[in-house]
């Protein structure tokens, strides 16, 4: 199967640097996550670039900054049972497909999606990240 295409609420397995990890020097991150992509951006030079938000099992610090995936939605997407959160204080952006992606394990090019978020729910994503980048309070990490 084909590797799919960077679309809007897209959830892919990704090797997501956390702006934590990149002063490090860091060039990768230190686990492969769930990520959405919240935007797909097509360059005068013909590249895409797309930007990712992490899903984490950690609670977040402030619970207005961000959005927790209903149970159902984790099922639906093959995720596991904890409690998990989009991010949208911070993003990775890269171009499309990068060395980053990252497929199941005996998996084809397709296995780096584990699918779509509802509607809905991709609205809120959105919502709240371009509340965020209009505040200036997101940090983004360029690869």
């Amino acid at each position: 199967m084909a590797l799919p295409k960077p679309v809007p609420g897209l959830v892919i397995r990704y090797s997501y640097l956390w702006r934590r990890e990149y002063p490090d020097g860091r060039e990768e991150g230190q686990k492969d996550r769930p990520c959405a992509i919240i935007a797909a951006l097509r360059s005068d030079a013909g590249d895409t670039r797309a930007l990712v938000l992490p899903v984490t099992h950690s609670p977040p610090a402030d619970p207005a900054l961000a959005i927790e995936i209903p149970p159902r939605v984790k099922h639906r997407l093959g995720l596991d049972n904890d409690r998990s959160w989009i991010m949208p204080l911070e993003w990775n952006e890269f171009v499309w497909p990068g060395p980053d992606l990252r497929r199941a394990q005996g998996g084809d090019d397709s296995s780096i999606a584990f699918g779509m978020l509802p509607p809905g729910l991709f609205k809120v994503v959105r919502d709240q990240f371009l509340s965020l980048i209009e505040a200036h309070r997101t940090r983004p990490v360029r690869r």
